[in-house]
């Protein structure tokens, strides 16, 4: 009898086959065996690619069965929908419009749900449409419709008659681009009868009898939606010969992001002579949610059960309503500089779009009001970016590489710009100086070492012709090694031009190393101090106040026109972290970066190259 045990818990092709062999040559008729030089050796090798084969896929199968682990998106999405997660869909970019009727007659006029706009966008044609009916009456003989929304995309209406003898009928969207959130349900009594009632998507149980009008929502394996609906007990039930009526509108999902001219395409109750304003241009066109997505709010939704309390609750809540949003932050207003009470706020980076339009801020604060814990209340605060700018001198070994000081330079550059969008640009984005020098290193094997240094800088928009008081907030702490640090040479502090009342000089702001910001004008390049008091600088918690200036125009900056004024500093830490709506980005453009051969180890003569396209900072 054999004394070799297999041993099953190996995996492994090669320890599968040596496992075999060592069982076969554990029998009496195959001790002597040529396993490897025999016709064996070949049923050997199908025995253990057959066995890993089981072993892969079993261990693939309980993969899919978790959350965590699983890669496929039906049975991610299946596993969401255990914890009350449903996917977002595809969203289609959104615009509000003011629209004047010029021809218009009567008492009233009303704009039909499907009313069609156009606009262009890269040369694209793409049509917007409004999804409800507008009506308007004449104000001093003007017919005016106001703050119209409009969705890119076509309206699509779909039906189907209820018949609860096919045990597979589905009601599904027959398109993957549809926008659900977009979703008018209607139920009609049957084919003589048109009356009808609206339906609502669900939204927790809490108030559901056997009477609700709700429609539930699931995303198919296919990547489209199907609705069901209650059974009775929980929502009402549909009965045979019901037609279900659905008008959704199918996207282009980002295309038409930022389109801001619409013109009519056909006619408002007939009269077609139109004046038409946009108040906000389209935004928050998304693709349906991913896969990592629906991982990483499907257990956060479950957590905050259909209300707001915590931070994390207000962010997985947002990230469904507003599947644009690439970043949220949250904050209690107790936080603030100024502490605000009973007041959360909200800060939203947008993946596709600068920041939000008013409209779209307004929409989600509409939407998480029903999910708000007594009186506290949401506002959207828009980010505030803070640039890191960059002086490196990269040195590289000419003898290990073809490559010109250019197209190193050029490679150095592709480093940055990856980091920054890969890890910055985000609220939870921190700057990492030592990962980043790391990167610059491994850019290119020829690549010795760089020297980099950083500064930051923030802006401001001043109110012309009015004294105003202004505060900047880097929030990161700012260098002072100690009192009256480079008091001559203008401390840590600078700032672009600017011109105030009573003064035809173009004005600078700089610090004197003792907590007092200065504003000064040059005489011959000699500085000139018109304020050694203009305001404040908080070295430990990086803010800056600027006391009442009477800004009367701003100078241009890299030599174009301007709005802002730019504040640089020097700060304390190399790293440097987002607080509250803070982004943090690398300004590239804005940043020195050369690349010059490491005379240490030898090579040629040639020049290194360095690049600064504004060395004013």
């Amino acid at each position: 009898m054999s004394q070799h045990k297999l041993n099953v818990s190996e995996l492994d092709f090669d320890n599968i086959k040596a496992n075999l062999k060592a069982f076969l040559q554990s029998q009496a008729e195959f001790s002597d065996y040529d396993f490897e030089g025999s016709g064996f050796a070949v049923l050997l090798d199908t025995l253990a690619y057959n066995t890993h084969y089981l072993g892969f896929n079993a261990n693939m199968v309980a993969n899919e069965m978790y959350l965590d682990s699983a890669d496929i998106r039906k049975n991610i999405v299946s596993l969401a929908k255990m914890l009350g997660y449903t996917p977002s869909s595809p969203r289609a970019p959104k615009a509000e419009i003011d629209i004047t009727v010029n021809d218009a007659t009567g008492t009233s006029i009303t704009m039909d749900k499907g009313t069609v706009y156009t606009t262009t966008v890269d040369d694209v044609i793409y049509n917007f449409v409004t999804n409800s009916d507008h009506t308007t009456t004449p104000a001093n003989g003007i017919y005016k419709f106001t703050n119209v929304p409009v969705y890119e995309g076509t309206l699509v209406t779909f039906k189907y008659v209820v018949d609860s003898s096919d045990v597979d009928q589905k009601f599904i969207i027959p398109s993957v681009n549809a926008d659900t959130s977009t979703l008018t349900v209607k139920v009609q009594n049957s084919a003589s009868d048109t009356t009808s009632n609206t339906y609502t998507l669900a939204k927790g149980l809490r108030a559901l009898d056997d009477e609700s009008k709700v429609y539930f929502l699931q995303e198919t394996d296919t990547g489209k939606f199907e609705l069901y609906f209650g059974d009775g007990i929980i929502g009402n039930k549909l009965s045979d010969g019901n037609i279900v009526i659905v008008d959704y509108i199918v996207t282009n999902k980002t295309a038409a992001n930022g389109a801001s001219k619409f013109t009519l395409a056909g006619d408002i109750d007939s009269f077609t002579n139109v004046t038409i304003t946009t108040s906000s241009k389209a935004q928050g066109g998304a693709d349906a949610e991913t896969k990592d997505s629906i991982k990483y709010n499907a257990p956060l939704q479950y957590t905050a059960q259909d209300r707001c309390v915590t931070a994390t609750d207000y962010e997985t809540l947002i990230k469904s309503i507003y599947p644009n949003a690439l970043s949220v932050s949250v904050w209690g207003g107790e936080d603030d500089e100024t502490p605000v009470y009973g007041v959360v706020k909200v800060s939203i980076k947008a993946a596709s779009g600068s920041t939000l339009t008013n409209y779209t801020k307004t929409d989600i604060v509409n939407r998480l009001s029903e999910y708000n814990i007594a009186s506290v209340k949401p506002e959207i605060i828009d980010p505030e970016t803070t640039s890191i700018l960059l002086t490196t001198t990269v040195k590289y070994n000419a003898n290990d590489t073809t490559k010109s000081s250019d197209t190193l330079r050029s490679n150095v550059v592709d480093t940055i710009t990856n980091y920054n969008t890969n890890v910055l640009q985000r609220f939870d984005g921190v700057f990492r100086f030592s990962k980043l020098s790391a990167l610059i290193d491994n850019t290119d094997s020829s690549i010795q070492s760089n020297i980099s240094t950083l500064k930051i800088r923030k802006s401001f928009t001043p109110t012309l012709n009015s004294s105003t008081k202004y505060n900047v907030y880097f929030r990161n702490a700012l260098y002072n090694p100690h009192e009256g640090h480079n008091q001559v040479g203008g401390g840590i502090l600078s700032s672009t031009g600017f011109f105030v009342e009573g003064n035809t000089n173009e004005m600078f702001l700089d610090d004197d190393g003792n907590g007092n910001v200065r504003r000064f004008y040059y005489v011959s390049g000699v500085k000139t101090y018109a304020d050694n008091t203009q305001g404040t600088i908080d070295y430990t918690n990086g803010q800056i106040s600027i006391n009442s200036l009477n800004v009367t125009s701003i100078s241009n900056i890299r030599g174009l026109a301007s709005t802002v004024i730019e504040i640089t500093a020097q700060p304390l830490s190399n790293d440097v972290v987002p607080v509250r709506n803070q982004i943090i980005e690398i300004d590239i453009s804005n940043s020195l970066i050369t690349v010059e051969q490491d005379t240490f180890v030898g090579g040629s003569s040639e020049a290194g190259v360095g690049y600064n396209t504004s060395p004013s900072y």
